[in-house]
């Protein structure tokens, strides 16, 4: 499956925001890419182009590509509620966003590694597939095998974040998904509405 792999860096700044987590060298130029940097006078951003950047800002955070980020959008369009919130859950449900929350993995492109080696199991089988949607009471854990991989005991022995609707077991090695997260309690900063907007076109 073809990936973004390119420089996280400049995304970031791109986007004006951390996306991929604590990045020094975003700290040192918080400013857009290019030769003319912080000076580069830039025109006025249309709507339409505040949409999209919001999108893509949204997509390179939960390491989508475009095609899976419109079918998860068409996805939250057809259930009941606001789409943009729906959208933002469904994305916090992707085994490899679930598998980086609970500090399995420092970041989501190491999780979806972890998801895609087999080293992680949902309800004690092991899932191979990133995309792959958590449903609340699901139990997501290290394989057996793996868990004495230098990887994963160095990641959760750094793991300081905790999220209201995860539950983490140190040494069953698991947490469980216990319900799908609400608007102020996902901490990405992305304007969801401003997507909906989009698509809405």
């Amino acid at each position: 499956m073809a990936r973004y792999r390119g420089p996280q860096t400049k995304i970031a700044r791109k986007f004006g925001d951390a996306i991929f987590g604590a990045d020094k060298a975003f700290e040192k130029k918080k400013y857009p890419p290019g030769m003319h940097g912080a000076n580069k006078r830039r025109k006025k951003q249309s709507e339409y182009g505040i949409q999209l950047q919001e999108k893509q800002k949204a997509k390179y955070t939960y390491g989508l590509l475009e095609k899976q980020f419109s079918n998860l959008f068409k996805k939250a369009n057809q259930k009941k509620g606001v789409t943009g919130e729906i959208l933002l859950q469904l994305l916090e449900a992707r085994l490899d966003n679930v598998v980086f929350r609970l500090g399995i993995a420092p970041t989501r492109r190491a999780a979806r590694q972890l998801v895609g080696h087999k080293h992680i199991t949902v309800n004690g089988e092991v899932v191979s597939i990133p995309s792959y949607t958590v449903k609340p009471g699901d139990i997501v854990g290290v394989r057996e095998k793996s868990h004495n991989l230098e990887a994963i005991t160095e990641s959760l022995s750094g793991r300081a974040n905790t999220y209201s609707w995860l539950e983490w077991d140190d040494q069953k090695m698991e947490g469980k998904f216990l319900n799908m997260p609400e608007r102020d309690l996902i901490p990405e900063t992305i304007q969801e509405q401003l997507i909906v907007e989009l698509y809405s076109k």
